[in-house]
């Protein structure tokens, strides 16, 4: 990934949700599910303690990008679906849900969700960012 992204942690007693703003394509899964927790006018914009940590965790996964995610602090993490499907979007790019492996510039990344970028033109490769055909 060129630069580093940048990722926030938003704590409650039972549930960290994560933001890294780099590989956000504002899908709006996230305020459309909870918009009482994702508010992009209020700051913070992300209020965990504004739903229960199972609706939070439940809407965090609609994220296809994968700049969210979540984790239970008795250790639960996201589960990958299975099995892994990617797909191809009209203009390029790919959406994987699954278990992943990603390599990137900071070395190999565990994902569940990503969008990768199909037309190279990302200044966030491998993930897409919009930047060129392929997200547009």
């Amino acid at each position: 990934m060129s630069g580093e992204s940048r990722r926030k942690a938003y704590h409650t007693e039972t549930i960290t949700v994560t933001f890294e703003a780099g590989r956000c394509l504002h899908a709006a899964e996230c305020v459309r599910g909870l918009p009482e927790v994702f508010d992009p006018e209020k700051r913070p914009w992300i209020r965990p303690d504004q739903a229960s940590a199972d609706d939070l965790a439940e809407v965090v996964r609609r994220c296809p990008s994968g700049a969210l995610k979540y984790a239970f602090e008795d250790g639960r993490r996201e589960d990958p679906d299975r099995p892994t499907t990617i797909t191809r979007g009209p203009t390029g790019q790919l959406t994987l849900r699954g278990e992943l492996r990603v390599d990137t510039e900071q070395g190999p990344s565990e994902e569940t969700r990503a969008v990768l970028c199909g037309c190279a033109q990302s200044r966030s490769l491998p993930y897409c960012d919009h930047a060129g055909p392929c997200g547009r």
